[in-house]
Formats: C-alpha cells, sequence, structure tokens
C-alpha cells in the first residue's frame, strides 16, 4: 500500500497518468526531471505539470496578471449567469405569484424550464468548446445574458417572464462548466487549488448573497428591477469579456502533458527545452524574424487575439463530440464524481426552490427581503469553506506528495472530502428547526453548513478530475452540470407539493440520507483510485468504441 492508503498499481505500466514526480528535490528526481521547465522563487523545486511549451501564444507561458484578469472578468460572468440566474426569483416567489396571479409552483417551474435549457445545451456547449475554442462561446452566452435581461426587465405576464428566463438559460452552460476548465488552460498542478476554491465558492456560495440582495430590491422597487439591475451588469460584463479575454484552449504537443504520459522518458523534452534556451539566446542578437525561422512562433497581436474563430481545435465531427460527455460515463470514477456533485449541488439548490414557502406564510410570514437575508447564513458558510479549502488544499497536497517521495497522486485531492458529512448532517438539522419553528437565525446557520460541506465536496472531486482525467475534463464538467441541472428540473416539479404535503423534517431527512449514502464511494474511490486509473488507461472503453476526448 502506498503513502496515504492510496493502494499501488502493480500493473506493467512504467507510470500510471495522473501519477508525476512534482517534488523534484524529495524525490531525487534531477536525472529524470532536472531538464525540465521548473517554478521559480519558493517553489523552483517544483516540476511544472504540464510542461509548457515555447509559444509564447501558449497561456501557461502568459502573465500571472494577464490570467487573473481572463479569471476575474470569466469569474464575473460566472458569478451573473451561472451562480445569480438561477437563484435570481427564489427571494421573490410569493409576490411575484401573486403579481402575475399564478401559484407558486408556476414561479418555481420558471427557474425548472431554465435549467432543463442549461442541461439541454450542455453537450453542444462541450462539443463547439472542443472543435473551435471557448473564446466565441463566452462571448455569445453573455451577449444571450443581456437579450434575457431586457425581455425581462420588459415582461407584462407569465409567458414573456418565461421567454426572459429560457433566454438567459443560454447563457448559463458556459460560464457554469468551462471556467473550471481554463483554471486547467491557463495553472499548473501545484496552483490549481486555490482556483477550484474560488470557482466552487462563486457557483455555490455566491448565489446565497443573489438573494440576499434580491430580496430588498424586490421589496423596495419591485421584481422588475431585478432585471434592470442584471442587465446593466451584464452589458459591462460582455464588453470587458470581448475585449480582455482571448481564447485559453491551446492545442499543445502531447510530450509536454506529462501528467497524462505512461513513461518518465523526457529526453525529447529536455531537448526541447535546450533547443529553446539556444533560440532565446539568439533572439538577443538577431531580430524578430530569426525568431520565427528557428521555430518559435510570433507572439499575437491584440486584434489577432480579438477573433471569435480561430480555426479548429479538433478533427472529430460534431456529433462524435456531442456525444463524448455521455460516454465518458463508462469510466466508473468519472461517473461516480458526476454523481456526487450533481447531486449534492441538486439538493442545496433545492432548498432555495422552497425557502420562500417555508418562510413567507405561518408561523413566520416573512417578507422577500427578509426571506433574501436568511441567505446571509450559506453566504458566510461559503465564504469560510472558500477561505478555508484555498488555504489548505494545495498544501495538503503538497504534504502527501513529500510524505510520498515526492511524487503526486490525484487522490490526494479528496482528502477534504470528509468535510462533505457537513452538507448531511445539516440537511437533518435544517428539517428538524423548519418543522418545529425554530428560530430563522439557526435555520440560516445550518444552511451555512450544508454549503460548507457541499463545497468541500465540489472542491475535492473537481481538482481530483481534472489532475486524474484531464484529457476528458470538458467531458466531465459539462456532464456534471447537465445531470445536476436535469435533477433540479425534476425537483421543479414536485418539491413544493411534497414539502406541503409532508412537511419540511421528512423532505431534508430523506436528503440527508441520500446525501450519507452517496458519498459511501468516496473512501473506495480514494484507496483504489490509483489502480481503477491504470485498469482505464489499459482498457479504455472510449478507445475501444473510438470516442475521443479533447486531449487526443
Amino acid at each position: 500500500m502506498g503513502v496515504g492508503f492510496v493502494l499501488e498499481d502493480h500493473s506493467n505500466l512504467p507510470r500510471v497518468p495522473g501519477t508525476v514526480i512534482l517534488e523534484e528535490d524529495v524525490a531525487h528526481s534531477e536525472t529524470v526531471t532536472g531538464d525540465l521547465k521548473h517554478g521559480t522563487g519558493r517553489n523552483a523545486h517544483i516540476v511544472l505539470t504540464p510542461q509548457p511549451s515555447e509559444d509564447p501564444n501558449d497561456p501557461l507561458n502568459w502573465s500571472t496578471a494577464r490570467k487573473l484578469t481572463i479569471m476575474l472578468i470569466t469569474g464575473m460572468g460566472t458569478i451573473l449567469y451561472g451562480a445569480c440566474f438561477g437563484p435570481l426569483l427564489n427571494a421573490s416567489l410569493v409576490v411575484i405569484a401573486e403579481d402575475l396571479k399564478v401559484t407558486i409552483t408556476d414561479i418555481t417551474l420558471l427557474s425548472g424550464y431554465q435549467v432543463l435549457v442549461v442541461g439541454c445545451t450542455a453537450p453542444f456547449v462541450s462539443a463547439f468548446s472542443r472543435k473551435y475554442g471557448k473564446r466565441s462561446l463566452f462571448v455569445l452566452s453573455s451577449v444571450a445574458a443581456v437579450i434575457g435581461n431586457l425581455v425581462g426587465s420588459t415582461s407584462k405576464d407569465y409567458n414573456q417572464l418565461l421567454a426572459a428566463r429560457i433566454i438567459q438559460g443560454l447563457s448559463v452552460s458556459t460560464y457554469e462548466s468551462l471556467l473550471l476548465v481554463v483554471i486547467g488552460d491557463l495553472f499548473f498542478v501545484h496552483e490549481r487549488g486555490i482556483y477550484f476554491s474560488v470557482v466552487s465558492f462563486l457557483l455555490a456560495a455566491v448565489s446565497n448573497l443573489a438573494s440576499v440582495v434580491c430580496g430588498p430590491i424586490t421589496t423596495n422597487l419591485g421584481w422588475k428591477y431585478l432585471f434592470h439591475i442584471s442587465l446593466a451588469l451584464s452589458v459591462a460584463q460582455t464588453i470587458a469579456q470581448i475585449f480582455f479575454v482571448p481564447e485559453t484552449t491551446y492545442q499543445r504537443d502531447h510530450k509536454y502533458e506529462i501528467d497524462e504520459l505512461t513513461t518518465d522518458n523526457f529526453e525529447e523534452l529536455a531537448a526541447a527545452e535546450h533547443q529553446h534556451e539556444k533560440t532565446l539566446q539568439a533572439s538577443q542578437l538577431e531580430n524578430a524574424t530569426s525568431r520565427q525561422s528557428a521555430g518559435v512562433p510570433a507572439r499575437k497581436t491584440f486584434w489577432q487575439n480579438m477573433k471569435l474563430f480561430d480555426g479548429t481545435y479538433s478533427d472529430e465531427n460534431l456529433l462524435a463530440l456531442i456525444i463524448a460527455p455521455f460516454a465518458i460515463c463508462m469510466n466508473l470514477a468519472v461517473c461516480y464524481v458526476i454523481v456526487v456533485q450533481g447531486w449534492f449541488v441538486g439538493m442545496y439548490v433545492a432548498v432555495a426552490f422552497v425557502l420562500a414557502q417555508i418562510f413567507g406564510y405561518p408561523p413566520y410570514n416573512l417578507n422577500p427581503q427578509s426571506i433574501g437575508y436568511l441567505s446571509l447564513g450559506p453566504f458566510i458558510g461559503g465564504l469560510i469553506a472558500m477561505l478555508l479549502f484555498s488555504g489548505v488544499t494545495d498544501p495538503i497536497m503538497m504534504f502527501m506528495t513529500r510524505k510520498n517521495k515526492g511524487v503526486y497522486e490525484p487522490e490526494y485531492r479528496l482528502l477534504i472530502s470528509v468535510l462533505g458529512v457537513a452538507s448531511g448532517a445539516g440537511l437533518f438539522g435544517y428539517g428538524y428547526v423548519t418543522q418545529n419553528a425554530g428560530s430563522p437565525y439557526l435555520a440560516a446557520t445550518l444552511h451555512g453548513i450544508i454549503i460548507f460541506g457541499v463545497m468541500a465536496l465540489i472542491v475535492a472531486t473537481s481538482s481530483y478530475a481534472l489532475d486524474a482525467y484531464r484529457d476528458m475534463n470538458n467531458e466531465i464538467f459539462i456532464m456534471g452540470m447537465l445531470f445536476k441541472n436535469f435533477l433540479l428540473y425534476g425537483f421543479t416539479y414536485f418539491i413544493n407539493n411534497w414539502l406541503a404535503t409532508t412537511g419540511p423534517q421528512h423532505v431534508f431527512n430523506v436528503f440527508g440520507a441520500t446525501g450519507f449514502g452517496v458519498m459511501v464511494g468516496l473512501p473506495i474511490m480514494y484507496v483504489f483510485g490509483k489502480k481503477y486509473r491504470s485498469f482505464w488507461h489499459r482498457h479504455n472503453l472510449l478507445e475501444q468504441f473510438h470516442i475521443r476526448t479533447h486531449a487526443e
């Protein structure tokens, strides 16, 4: 058994894909990795994984300021569309239902139809992002958000409001799934933990802040101002996305993807590195033309980066690419990650669907503003989770790597998933408190505990999936989003009536019990994960069915 109870692989593979020498000084691997690119400063002993190419247009070679700008602008889109569009009306359900003279279930279904659109567009987002890159999808999604907000801000009846929510849904898939893939485009393995924590916070906890803000807006200005304000913000985000976020998809020679290789034979890569050093020295004495003739591409200009489409990144036909997100479920570990993320996020969002129903009627009788303030609990819980996981995820991974003689195993990312038990416990407590008309402040605190546990699971499984099966990360995150959104669409049809019939305690006890049941597989995946990675590489069903993932 390996370090940390991760079982070693005893097949004939020289190295299991995903396992990589990360700490050179601890691994004493200088003869193997000494000529590869390393980090700088205090990370000078860390072998960069994946290895950046010699191309200045390779996103891994971009400056930290440029990478952070991309993350900030695209992250703003994730907040506005991926996080806030879904709960935009949650605190105002009762008021909107009375204004439009429809039932609460009808208003909940507005969100249901939106998540249905999100789920249905997910495979197409995956296919187009692999075929044509991500930039065009981000821009077009932002434009769809602007149009949806414009329609919503002029709504006069239920059908127009429904149209607005559907158009908004067209913008969600890209920002909800591809920002996680962008992290893999821009950052090395040892840098990703903090960004996964932040993006998980944006997608989960920030949605609660939307309710905190939206409730008072509805109470003081009216629910249409939710769309008026969102319209102004989406216009600003769209402009920034167009002018300051270039394409991050990059066709890098597979020899640089050292975490996906099954051998430690890096001679070709080291030779390329030496040739690059010689080219750099020569370029100091000669002009850019000689640099290009030596095989080093020229840096793209601002206007070249403004192209919505810059060629294709896959020679597969679109139908095969659309099928790929479904096909990856043949990998049991990947399928389990998708179920864990989808189920827990689905249950968590389902709480928001019934929030106004629980607290808008007796015995609470809260107005939309007060209902919105209750979402401060999960927002604070998510903020604590983000700060904690941002600070400990990468250090825990590096600690385990040092214990493992400098060799990194993706399973180390799963260690923080043990904190996911907080979500199940929080669901049981939330049901008990609301069933017995307990303190709304205590209910909000328990809501925060739920999101803390959910974020632990999201951060752990997302980072594990990216590092263990990076060749299909596009498809993994797209399929996770598709599963979650179809689950939520189903919830919108019955959850309000279910809660009215049986009471909140029964509903949340069921959620808590199923949550604990879903988590049972995490220790198994941790212990046997490396063995299964080896088994999958040797018996890859995708290859047998001639289905290609993005890295191929």
